[in-house]
């Protein structure tokens, strides 16, 4: 199953080819994407975007994960998100968020197992 293409990306708005939703921030894997609703685990801009925010597309069987930071980098990555990949023997790319789409779509294109989560604004 390959990673969706992120068709589109502007402030506050990002479009997964093949899905009809328009999302605000979103979690995206091999054969699938959906809401990044940070309430449901609390996160914020700081400390960021935690190990749970990341559980779901980590247990897809993702190879590497893309995290965009948003638009002006405001989404903080703490280490122990970092860390939490690399024992899971992913690789994690933090950058921001269109820098992190133009990364996420060109390995999705070569066939890697990529999954991320972007942030669209600030």
């Amino acid at each position: 199953m390959s990673s969706p293409e992120i068709a589109s990306l502007s402030w506050g708005q990002m479009k997964v080819k093949g899905c009809s939703t328009t999302y605000k921030d979103c979690k995206v894997w091999p054969g699938g994407s959906r809401t990044w609703d940070w309430r449901e685990t609390g996160t914020n801009h700081s400390p960021g975007v935690q190990p749970a925010d990341l559980e779901e597309v980590v247990k897809k069987g993702v190879e590497t994960v893309v995290i965009g930071r948003g638009m002006s980098e405001a989404l903080q990555v703490p280490p122990s998100t970092v860390d939490y990949l690399k024992k899971n023997g992913i690789d994690v790319l933090v950058l921001q968020t269109e820098k992190a789409v133009v990364e996420y779509n060109a390995l999705a294109a070569r066939g890697v197992k990529v999954g991320g989560v972007f942030h669209s604004t600030c």
